[in-house]
């Protein structure tokens, strides 16, 4: 067996370990926990349009369903500012907003929004020929939660690592014209004196296939776990979820050359 075969079948048992390290999580619920299932969609596009050497845009929308698609979910949008520190390293600062509808077994009483500001850093390496990136962000949040006019403000560190396998060409680049596995688990923390019974926010597990169109353009078609806890600590959503994502990556330098 070769040596490229040999990374595939690794990188596929390391994808089915992380979804089964996210699921194994609440099988064993402690007395009291309760267990909701659910079958979602999110169609999610994303821009980090590279302006100048040191500044860019970013630019972000996914719509998530529920059912599917047939109810909604949530409406999400994202805007940031990145500064590029190097080859490697990006910093981000930005705004978010969220619309989060009912959905599930244990609904929220009705729809309510979100509004966030938020800081990341995101770390780029190479691995042999998977290509890893690490993100730290931090977000300052405001929620308007059911049937309160007031907005309660809370704090949320999330930490990320991505890998993506290419499955043609040079191992070691993502070229136009690529198919490429990709996968990455996200842990969410809360934290400050309005966070009480959650602590633990939510996981995330993901794997996909994904196909790099242009230097700037790639699609991904993927499944995420999402392990949500609740704010009242004792509903846990296991959000089994179809993502399509789109991703549009201008770099408007080279027309300045």
């Amino acid at each position: 067996m070769s040596f490229r075969s040999n990374l595939y079948r690794g990188a596929c048992l390391a994808l089915l370990l992380s979804f089964a390290s996210a699921t194994s999580q609440a099988q064993s619920s402690p007395e009291g926990r309760v267990q909701d299932k659910n079958f979602n969609t999110w169609l999610m596009f994303f821009s980090d349009a590279r302006l100048t050497d040191r500044w860019g845009l970013h630019t972000e929308w996914q719509w998530r369903r529920s059912k599917g698609v047939r109810e909604p979910l949530q409406d999400f949008g994202r805007i940031g500012i990145n500064f590029y520190a190097g080859d490697k390293a990006m910093l981000t600062a930005g705004y978010a907003y969220a619309l989060t509808h009912p959905y599930g077994d244990f609904p929220a009483a009705e729809k309510f929004p979100e509004h966030r500001l938020y800081e990341q850093l995101q770390l780029r390496s190479e691995h042999g020929p998977f290509q890893v990136s690490q993100r730290y962000r931090l977000e300052q949040r405001w929620i308007q939660r059911p049937q309160e006019t007031d907005f309660t403000y809370t704090n949320r560190a999330r930490y990320q690592i991505r890998a993506v396998l290419p499955l043609a060409g040079p191992m070691e680049s993502l070229r136009p014209g690529t198919p490429y596995l990709a996968a990455y688990d996200e842990i969410f923390v809360n934290f400050g004196r309005n966070v009480a019974q959650n602590i633990f926010d939510q996981n995330r597990a993901y794997g996909a296939l994904g196909y790099q169109f242009t230097r700037a353009t790639a699609v991904e078609v993927g499944y995420l776990h999402q392990l949500v806890a609740q704010g009242n600590g004792l509903v846990f959503e296991h959000n089994h979820t179809l993502q399509l994502s789109l991703t549009f990556n201008p770099d408007f330098r080279a027309s300045e050359r």
